[in-house]
């Protein structure tokens, strides 16, 4: 019997040092991130390099691609605030199409990253601790997953970041939560994008923001469609569901007569 209890302990303590050492290396670069980069990729210090950055690209288009792709991954999965902005800067700097393709592949990335961690940090603790009162909504999740998270993504008042880390705690796969945000962003990243890639410059974008394109009555709308967006393949599963239930139960009547 004793000789059973140290293999046990020696993989929980493993693992949580390594939680730990990962939990310290993202803490670090998020604390040099905001002291180094912050002010660097602000809006209004963006803006006084607009002519530079435009040179810049022309030069080195794929550096610049590349480099537009790790920042945002990175913004987004380590839950930093500003991807919002980047969306609306990329689509000033690359325009619509070349801007919604690099926003919409890397903030799924990044998601997934954000996503990944959230699973790695907290998942066995959380369900060590509740495990027996997260069963049935662990096996609804299972089975209604998808259709949850496409909803969540839709819905601009559910923060993107908070998204990425509950989900991390569900059983939802690693890939059905990529496709199906994937998917689920991507009404929300075409907007952006298009607000950014039509404002004439950088300035304006500091100045009014997503406002320089949408009146507040337009962006009521675009929220609500959203919002509807999202609702509607709950409203179709859980109608599908009555009405299969009605069917079903005349059925079950005629045998048991």
């Amino acid at each position: 019997m004793s000789s059973e209890t140290p293999p046990s302990e020696v993989p929980s303590t493993s693992g949580m040092a390594k939680k730990i050492g990962l939990l310290v290396v993202v803490a670090a670069i998020i604390v040099v991130a905001y002291t180094q980069f912050g002010d660097l990729l602000s809006l209004e210090n963006l803006a006084k390099q607009e002519s530079e950055l435009r040179a810049f690209q022309a030069d080195h288009p794929v550096l610049v691609y590349g480099a537009a792709f790790a920042v945002y991954v990175a913004v987004a999965g380590l839950s930093l605030p500003g991807a919002a902005v980047l969306t609306l800067v990329y689509g000033w700097y690359f325009g619509l199409a070349r801007g919604l393709v690099l926003v919409s592949f890397a903030s799924t990335a990044g998601a997934t990253v954000a996503f990944l961690l959230s699973r790695f940090l907290f998942r066995d603790s959380i369900q060590q601790r509740f495990g027996s009162r997260l069963e049935n909504f662990n096996q609804s999740l299972e089975k209604e997953g998808p259709f949850f998270l496409f909803t969540l993504r839709l819905i601009p008042a559910v923060p993107f970041f908070v998204i990425n880390a509950v989900m991390g705690l569900t059983p939802i796969r690693t890939r059905t939560f990529w496709w199906v945000s994937q998917l689920g962003m991507l009404a929300g990243t075409i907007v952006y994008v298009y607000a950014g890639s039509s404002v004439p410059n950088l300035q304006t974008l500091a100045e009014k923001g997503i406002g320089a394109v949408f009146t507040p009555r337009q962006l009521s709308q675009i929220v609500s469609a959203f919002v509807l967006l999202g609702l509607f393949p709950l409203i179709v599963r859980y109608a599908m569901k009555f009405l299969h239930r009605d069917k079903t139960e005349p059925v079950l009547d005629n045998h048991s007569q």
